[in-house]
């Protein structure tokens, strides 16, 4: 027991301790020297290799760190160009942990500065693909996985340069969106005047144009676009095309209304296809003036009328013909009425005319003879003031003619009244023939054919009336100087005989009082000069002259002022 070697405690073993212990056992076991020798060089050796290796190990740990060290600072270099900054940093002095420790704090911080960088990219191009994918029509983009964000350039300038396009695609989306509604608002005013259905129609543009919960986003691609104008388009010309319909029916329904006389109770039933005629596409917008049952049911209508006129349309054109013959007497045109409904009865009877056709003739026939009748107008006035003038130029005469005429009879009053209107009348009867001559003259110069009045041509009853009033005139100066000569002899013969013959009513002259409304004012009473015979006998009595001419049927009338002044 006294050989065994001591324990020791393996805080306290050493290679030394353990040396010792080795060459004790050996003494106790007698291993030669040679043995020994070789063990030991062996253990040298494994000491050796173990400690190479450990050294090997540290070097390489140095290089790895070496490594990091320039991974590091390369990272940060990367990090700081793709950010657009620069880099200020510095390995400083100390170990190579030491130098790690000061460089990790920054590469922490600019990759921290990257990853926000990186995210906000990514949030922006995540927009600028949908609304791309909006705007091109795809459907909904796939955003469940980020896009890829290129980390060679996350510079503020090329962020700034992304927001500006991103800002770009959202106006896009705001100017299409608000052009979608207002074709969308288009459409519907159309659907409403023409009374389709406006939902269908916009469901076959697309389906997200009609959400009525207003979730889903309307689709603003450049085909819902184009198909939106399309079919704008073509709803302005159906609109059109309808409208033109209705103007054409309603203008042929006026016609008929007005060729068959309907009354203003039945019209009332398609004011509203009336109201359009002179509305233009753009004005109208009331809500199914243009459905297709408005056009069908006014359709039916201008047909039953159509057959009615056609059952009626002969006592039509007789009508035209009276309303065409009842103008032309209007205006004093002579036509044969006669003979004109033999030709249409001829023309009717026969079948090889339109109706139609020839109610538009005379339509246009009664027009020309309106215009004709307007272009007569003035001087049918003239002619009708110049023959109230003769009638009363004529009454005046008898008038005078009367010798009861200033008696004290009922209605005298009146008489003088309506001679003194007559005389006025009469007076301006030269300048209305005047002024009527020179007027018929002009209208037959403009028309190149003659003015007949009844038949008779106005210039020939003009000419034949100036003749026959001025033979008149002549035989009334005549006349009078008859009278003056037969007062003048008389006048003598008084002086001559003392005696003064009575004198006699003429032959023919009326004795009756004429009682017709009129008053002849302002007139003179011319009575037989009695101091110019007087004085004439007396003269003829100095000369030895005895006249005894004396006509029997004279009588002394009173003179007519007017009727002097107008010869």
């Amino acid at each position: 027991m006294a050989n065994m070697l001591p324990t020791l405690s393996p805080s306290r073993t050493t290679c030394a301790s353990l040396l010792r212990e080795l060459q004790i056992l050996w003494d106790e076991i007698g291993e030669s020297d040679s043995d020994r020798d070789k063990t030991l060089l062996q253990l040298e050796q494994e000491c050796l290799d173990i400690y190479r290796k450990r050294v090997e190990k540290t070097r390489k740990y140095k290089a790895d760190l070496h490594q990091s060290l320039a991974e590091a600072e390369a990272e940060i270099n990367n990090i700081a160009s793709a950010l657009g900054e620069h880099a200020f940093f510095s390995r400083g002095r100390g170990t190579l942990k030491e130098q790690i420790s000061a460089v990790k704090p920054i590469l922490a911080e600019l990759r921290s500065k990257k990853r926000e960088r990186v995210k906000e990219f990514s949030e922006i191009q995540t927009q600028v693909v949908q609304i791309c994918a909006e705007i091109a029509g795809n459907g909904e983009p796939n955003i469940s996985s980020d896009p890829q964000v290129s980390e060679s350039d996350l510079t503020v300038k090329k962020l700034g340069e992304l927001k500006s396009h991103l800002q770009e695609l959202q106006n896009e989306k705001i100017f299409r969106l608000l052009k979608v509604n207002s074709h969308i608002d288009a459409v519907h005013e159309l659907a409403a005047v023409l009374s389709i259905d406006s939902c269908k129609t916009l469901n076959e543009v697309h389906y997200s144009l009609t959400d009525p919960s207003g979730s889903q986003l309307k689709s603003i691609s450049n085909n819902t676009l184009a198909r939106l104008t399309g079919l704008i388009h073509s709803l302005r010309q159906e609109k059109q095309q309808r409208l033109q319909k209705l103007h054409n029916l309603g203008r042929t329904l006026v016609e008929l209304w007005n060729v068959m006389g309907t009354s203003v109770d039945e019209q009332k039933g398609f004011e509203h296809v009336t109201s359009l005629i002179s509305s233009s596409v753009n004005e109208v917008s009331r809500q199914g003036c243009l459905a297709l049952d408005v056009i069908e049911k006014t359709g039916l209508e201008v047909e039953r009328l159509s057959v009615l006129k056609a059952t009626k349309m002969k006592e039509l054109v007789f009508k035209r013909q009276n309303e065409l013959e009842e103008i032309y007497r209007g205006v004093h045109i002579d036509v044969d009425g006669d003979a004109a409904r033999q030709i249409l009865i001829s023309l009717i009877d026969s079948g090889n005319v339109d109706l139609s056709d020839l109610l538009s003739n005379m339509e246009d026939q009664i027009a020309k003879a309106k215009d004709q009748a307007l272009s007569r107008k003035d001087i049918l006035d003239k002619v009708e003031k110049w023959r109230y003038a003769t009638k009363e130029e004529k009454w005046l005469e008898e008038y005078q003619r009367d010798e009861n005429r200033y008696s004290s009879g009922r209605g005298a009053h009146k008489n003088l009244k309506r001679a003194e209107k007559a005389r006025n009348l009469v007076s301006k009867i030269p300048s209305v023939c005047e002024n009527l001559t020179a007027k018929v003259k002009a209208w037959e110069m403009e028309k190149g054919t003659p003015f007949l009045y009844d038949k008779e041509t106005i210039l020939c009853s003009l000419e034949e009336y100036i003749v026959l009033r001025q033979e008149r005139q002549e035989e009334k100066r005549k006349f009078r100087e008859q009278r003056r000569l037969q007062e003048q002899l008389a006048a003598e013969q008084e002086a001559h005989f003392g005696l003064r013959p009575t004198p006699k009513k003429p032959l023919g002259q009326s004795t009756n009082v004429n009682t017709m409304v009129g008053t002849p004012t302002g007139r003179r009473l011319a009575t037989p000069s009695g101091h110019r015979g007087i004085s004439a006998g007396k003269e003829h009595k100095e000369s030895g002259r005895v006249n005894n001419i004396v006509t029997e049927n004279y009588v002394a009338l009173p003179k007519n002022d007017s009727v002097s002044r107008a010869s």
